[in-house]
């Protein structure tokens, strides 16, 4: 690609990811409990105005965190795993996602839930092998059709890295289906400034010396994979970061009351002593104090400033607060009361909210997830086709009752299918082959049984 049209193409797409960009860093830093009280300034009052507020706690409640990583340890820690009647394809699959992919799909979910979609990146190692890792969402600027299909044309990737003597640049990756060109410049230089940044070798480019920065991946496709938190690809926060900003108020509020009320600060009228270590010296060995009386109706004497606290209404808020952000949350609250003697079928509607958050997710990762498969097998030549993808929740159930549905289905539906939703099972394949193995261990001790009764019978006549 040409430099001035990936100039164009910057200067035209750029703008546009800085709103997203500032959404996803903010949902990034609740995720780290950096909320917002943490750096508001404090408020500027008249010393003599309230002398009495001095406390300024900063507490910074950890309900998003709790609720992504509820989500994600439902939808995710047993990842979905895929079948495509073909034993060979399914453990070629299988190795290549390899020991991270649970890692990986947690990642991927955590950043989809942060900043609405998350990216899976995939290419090819130096021995032909497939590779995938996730790219952080803040990364990627995507150019999408803009025919109803809203397919995916191109991506370009904007980072920094540090050169070999310390300097930061800002690197741009333009990707297609066919090519990848790469370019780069300092970060305090202007847009005009970027040149081609060559840094692929023969590696990448077969028959080349040297090194160019532009290659072809051989993919046919943009070999980025988009997986959306929801149709809208919108972020979690953004329900519920008001109510989390007025939870860290009131209760950053109630805990500078507590502070401040430990203090207690004496108003002096018509003191007749020096200064105020005089007064502190009389009060702390003579337990009195001498005060200058002007006659009647004079109001010379020792009275103290108090604190009111309103602790019935702030409770009454942080209770009305709480509950809110886990309904609007679509999460699960912790602390809900009564769910010691709740049976497994009424679980269901405990985390009925939680559902309906990881079903909207759960479609736009299948059509993901669908694309990685797909390119797995187009690399290692593979027919594609149906991949049926198995979903397991993670939460709290009866297993009894799910053991009793697996035994009922029994001739219902395929042993297959029985398997994969049996509480005990985690590996299909590797559960099939030892009930194979089982039955086959079986059999030959009916034969070795069966042979020595004969001879024994046949002894015996």
């Amino acid at each position: 690609m040409e430099l001035e049209v990936i100039k164009k193409l910057i200067k035209k797409y750029l703008p546009g990811h800085g709103d997203f960009l500032r959404k996803a860093m903010i949902a990034k830093r609740y995720y780290q409990a950096q909320n917002d009280i943490l750096f508001m300034e404090k408020k500027k009052t008249d010393e003599t105005e309230n002398p009495m507020r001095n406390a300024d706690n900063r507490i910074a409640m950890t309900f998003y965190p709790l609720l992504v990583d509820q989500k994600i340890a439902y939808l995710f820690t047993a990842p979905p795993l895929f079948d495509t009647k073909n034993e060979e394809a399914n453990q070629l699959i299988t190795n290549t996602l390899g020991g991270e992919y649970a890692a990986k799909v947690q990642e991927l979910g955590t950043n989809a839930a942060n900043s609405g979609i998350g990216w899976l990146h995939y290419w090819t190692d130096e021995n032909n092998d497939f590779q995938y890792g996730v790219v952080p969402s803040e990364q990627i600027i995507p150019v999408w059709s803009p025919k109803l299909s809203h397919e995916l044309l191109a991506v370009l990737r904007v980072y920094q890295e540090f050169d070999d003597n310390g300097d930061i640049y800002d690197v741009y990756e333009f990707w297609d289906d066919e090519t990848c060109t790469k370019y780069r410049k300092r970060g305090c230089d202007e847009l005009q400034m970027l040149t081609p940044y060559p840094c692929f070798t023969d590696f990448y480019i077969s028959g080349m010396s040297g090194a160019d920065n532009e290659y072809r991946h051989n993919f046919g496709a943009v070999p980025f994979i988009p997986f959306r938190n929801n149709q809208l690809a919108t972020s979690d926060l953004f329900r519920i970061k008001k109510l989390i900003d007025a939870y860290d108020k009131t209760i950053s509020g109630f805990m500078n009351d507590l502070e401040d009320i430990q203090e207690v600060i004496f108003v002096l009228t018509n003191y007749g002593g020096e200064d105020l270590n005089e007064f502190l010296k009389n009060l702390k060995y003579y337990k009195t104090i001498s005060v200058e009386s002007a006659g009647t109706g004079d109001s010379a004497g020792v009275s103290t400033l108090n604190i009111d606290i309103p602790v019935e209404a702030r409770r009454e808020m942080m209770v009305t607060t709480k509950k809110a952000i886990f309904t609007m949350g679509q999460g699960v609250d912790p602390e809900q009361q009564g769910l010691n003697s709740t049976s497994g079928e009424a679980m269901k509607f405990v985390y009925s909210l939680l559902e309906l958050k990881a079903g909207q997710l759960e479609t736009q990762f299948r059509m993901g997830f669908d694309k990685l498969i797909n390119a797995i097998l187009r690399h290692y030549n593979r027919d594609t086709g149906p991949i049926i993808q198995t979903w397991t929740r993670t939460s709290i159930k009866n297993d009894a009752d799910l053991v009793s549905m697996c035994r009922n289905s029994v001739g219902v539906v395929s042993n297959k299918t029985i398997l994969a939703h049996h509480p005990f099972v985690d590996d299909v394949s590797e559960e099939q082959k030892e009930i194979a193995k089982e039955q086959q261990e079986q059999m030959e001790a009916m034969d070795m049984y069966g042979g020595a009764f004969n001879k024994a019978k046949g002894g015996e006549s």
